[in-house]
């Protein structure tokens, strides 16, 4: 087992790579995101349910621009595809993305990878929860899986950015935004996806809206269950509503938090 922390990587025993806030479960399918988020245009773009995202993979991303047409002034709310793992305009190729997974909320204004994006670029990604590992006795990491206990969806911070490739094909990708977790949930990791309430929907993906830093009001965790789930998430190749079901269902006997 090794880990780096500044890099927000762990590898474990079984020598898969875990990024830290790393990992999240998508399985609503787009019409329901559509009518849960007010989407106003859709891009008919599906991806298949996915309980176990991990960077690189193609994500529903929640934005809001405004078209590009004449006399256009209002911003317009849009589900896309996007892929997860920023990638700043100014890189020279894709491959900065898979470090750029998450960005802390501390330093948004200021990192030269996020602070345009921040400005203009917001977004919401949709996830029915994200996983986080716990240290156990037996020095193994326990997978938690953390969720709304009431079932809803949540709406991690994000910012996305746009980058051409030589031949002119753009690329459009994202990252989690990341703040310090409090009560229960710190218990297990220090840092936890800021999610947006509803109620600031609006403002957060307005690109308008250019200083931002008040918008930074991470959602309560009051509502959140954090529950012991299968390692097999470590392994990003299993995907299948199981990984998200509590071990107490399941009869295995890794401890509970």
């Amino acid at each position: 087992m090794s880990s780096l922390v500044g890099g927000h990587a762990v590898v474990y025993g079984d020598g898969f790579l875990v990024e830290m806030c790393g990992r999240y479960a998508s399985a609503r399918n787009r019409h329901d995101l559509l009518e849960e988020f007010e989407v106003e245009l859709d891009s008919e773009e599906e991806i298949e349910p996915d309980y176990n995202v991990a960077p690189t993979k193609d994500v529903y991303a929640v934005m809001s621009r405004v078209p590009k047409v004449e006399g256009a002034t209002q911003p317009v709310r849009q589900l896309r595809v996007i892929r997860w793992g920023l990638v700043p305009s100014w890189a020279k190729d894709p491959s900065i993305g898979s470090r750029l997974i998450n960005a802390r909320m501390e330093t948004l204004a200021d990192k030269p990878a996020f602070r345009k994006a921040f400005a203009s670029r917001r977004c919401l990604l949709p996830a029915d929860g994200y996983f986080e590992w716990m240290p156990t006795p037996d020095k193994k990491k326990q997978p938690y899986f953390i969720h709304p206990a009431d079932g809803g969806v949540l709406a991690m911070a994000g910012l996305y950015e746009f980058w051409k490739d030589p031949d002119g094909e753009w690329l459009c990708t994202c990252t989690v935004i990341t703040t310090a977790a409090e009560d229960h949930l710190g218990e297990i990791h220090d840092r936890t996806p800021m999610c947006i309430e509803k109620d600031h929907w609006t403002d957060w993906l307005d690109p308008r809206i250019t200083d931002a830093s008040e918008l930074l009001v991470p959602a309560s965790a009051a509502g959140l269950v954090a529950e012991p789930v299968s390692m097999a998430v470590n392994n990003v190749r299993n995907n299948g509503p199981e990984l998200i079901h509590p071990l107490q269902d399941t009869g295995d006997p890794s401890p509970l938090f």
